[in-house]
């Protein structure tokens, strides 16, 4: 007996239904595939990335440990120094001391021998007087005799003296050669750590320039990298835009490069400056600008940091408008003395 068409049409619903619930699952089976394989590849690059910076942070440690016995060595070398300029000082003043005496002796010395001779020359006369009576007064010969060894004494106390003078002397010469040997060689290690900061600041500038490009706002003057703070900030702002965010990561990658060729020990520094124009700010958030190039030179230092340049390596100063290039009162003046300089420095 055939079904009625009503029945008929509830059991064609099942198939279809049997359908969509079959891609359902297909549909979510896939999504937690591309999930998990999602989350294969995140955990990768995360320890690539964690890799890196543990092996910037051992890099950091030995320039961190370079740098501290540096530190020590040159502290040694000014601990020397200040001993042996002690030491010179002190046997300056024995030398003074043993010259006072040593006239003192010799005064004292010519007295005996004026004493001495007026005595001879009246022994003489006491002699000749005596002669012709064939006596000699016993007492006189006693002082001739008592003058005698206290003028031998005398003689071996000067004596004495000068060979003390002279190994004095002998020291204070040492001491000096010490001394200038000394000074020497601590020109000569100060010259040749200036002459390495010189060369990778020369090096560095030479990057910076490839890296930046020859463009209008951004120029070499003497050891300073000056950009001009519309490159980097808005007019009245201390927020870096996105061009400038750029230009200070390129300059924290050349930064990077460099600082993995020095050797240790040069103890270096990195430098921002902000320097403003002269007209008064009419922001309410910067009273003056003082505060504003602070603040700007603040920014990028904190920049520099987050894309990886040693905090300890890292200096910012705000000179507001009192330290200009250009003293006229032009737009072209203006503009010329709003900036950043970058300096590449010893500590």
């Amino acid at each position: 007996m055939p079904l009625p068409r009503r029945a008929r049409r509830h059991i064609d619903i099942w198939p279809g239904f049997v359908d969509a619930l079959a891609t359902l699952v297909m549909v979510i089976v896939f999504v937690l595939m591309v999930f998990v394989l999602a989350q294969y590849f995140l955990s990768q690059a995360l320890s690539g990335r964690q890799k890196a910076l543990d092996e910037l942070g051992r890099q950091m440690a030995v320039l961190a440990e370079s740098l501290n016995m540096e530190k020590a060595a040159n502290a040694a070398l000014q601990s020397e120094l200040v001993a042996s300029k002690a030491e010179r000082e002190r046997v300056d003043a024995w030398a003074a001391g043993l010259d006072q005496d040593v006239k003192s002796l010799m005064a004292l010395k010519d007295e005996l021998e004026a004493k001495i001779a007026q005595m001879d020359k009246t022994l003489g006369e006491k002699e000749g007087a005596l002669t012709a009576e064939h006596q000699v007064s016993e007492e006189a010969r006693a002082q001739l005799a008592l003058l005698n060894r206290q003028m031998e004494a005398m003689k071996q106390e000067l004596a004495r003296v000068a060979a003390a003078l002279e190994a004095s002397e002998a020291r204070d010469k040492e001491q000096k050669a010490q001394i200038s040997d000394l000074g020497k060689r601590l020109n000569v290690a100060l010259a040749g750590k200036v002459e390495e900061l010189q060369k990778y600041r020369s090096e560095f500038f030479g990057r910076l320039r490839q890296v930046l490009g020859d463009r209008p706002g951004i120029r070499i003057e003497g050891d300073r990298f000056v950009f001009q703070s519309e490159l980097l900030f808005d007019t009245g702002s201390a927020e870096l835009g996105v061009e400038g965010i750029q230009q200070v990561r390129n300059l924290a990658a050349t930064l990077k490069d460099i600082v993995k060729t020095m050797p240790k020990g040069i103890n270096w520094v990195l430098r921002i400056d902000g320097h403003t124009d002269k007209r008064p700010i009419l922001s309410g958030r910067y009273p003056s600008n003082w505060e504003l190039s602070t603040a700007r030179a603040i920014t990028v230092l904190r920049t520099l940091a987050a894309n990886g340049v040693p905090k300890d390596r890292l200096a910012a100063a705000g000179f507001g408008e009192f330290q200009p290039l250009d003293p006229g009162e032009t737009e072209a003046a203006y503009a010329k003395n709003r900036r950043i300089e970058i300096r590449f420095d010893q500590k």
